[in-house]
């Protein structure tokens, strides 16, 4: 009788990784949604539970509303951004620079250009995709003022202007795949090195 205590008064772990499961099922089920053509305004919880097999209470228990959830859903579309290994400002700017629009997951090529427009048309679909991209833009901003701090840079640079001057060819070249003859591989090096010469310090 007090084993039968002891064993009900334990949680029980099997809990916890059905939740991970349910939390993966729908991730995967909006990513797969937005990647056949939904659009972000007509995308659906409902559509959404019922391509994870869960109920719409499991996706609010989880989500304020679809926001969040599209957030959350479009960050792992993403990945983590890389980091910087603090070494040279060139370094790690081709680092980052080589991230820029580069995506691991292929349902990327299908949902990332759908975005423009909801992101042009609605103000709510803007403050998200800048919500997504404001950490990696974050990542740049620090490393181009650690190379004025360091003297490396020029003492008036324009850092959003910068980071836009850096970021701009490479998102042309992979979203509109402007010039098939553009070898991506050693884009990233170039487009720093290019702009590099424009901001050292004299």
């Amino acid at each position: 009788m007090s084993d039968m205590t002891s064993t009900a008064d334990t949680p029980r772990s099997p809990g916890r990784p059905r939740s991970v499961r349910a939390d993966e099922a729908i991730i995967e089920a909006t990513l797969d949604l937005l990647a056949e053509g939904s659009t972000v305004e007509a995308i659906s919880i409902e559509a959404i539970a019922a391509r994870a097999g869960v109920g719409k209470a499991t996706i609010y228990r989880r989500w304020p509303g679809k926001e969040a959830l599209l957030r959350d859903a479009l960050r792992t579309l993403k990945g983590s951004p890389p980091e910087p290994t603090g070494g040279s400002v060139r370094d790690d700017l081709i680092v980052l620079v080589g991230a820029v629009g580069h995506h691991i997951d292929p349902r990327a090529a299908r949902i990332m250009p759908c975005l423009v427009p909801a992101v042009n048309r609605s103000p709510e679909q803007y403050a998200l995709y800048q919500n997504i991209i404001e950490p990696r833009r974050a990542l740049m901003r620090e490393v181009l003022r650690r190379g004025v701090r360091a003297g490396e840079l020029r003492a008036d640079l324009d850092v959003e202007v910068t980071m836009a001057m850096l970021t701009g060819p490479m998102l042309v070249q992979r979203v509109l795949r402007w010039h098939p003859d553009i070898d991506e591989a050693t884009l990233p090096e170039k487009i720093v090195d290019g702009v590099l010469d424009g901001i050292r310090a004299r």
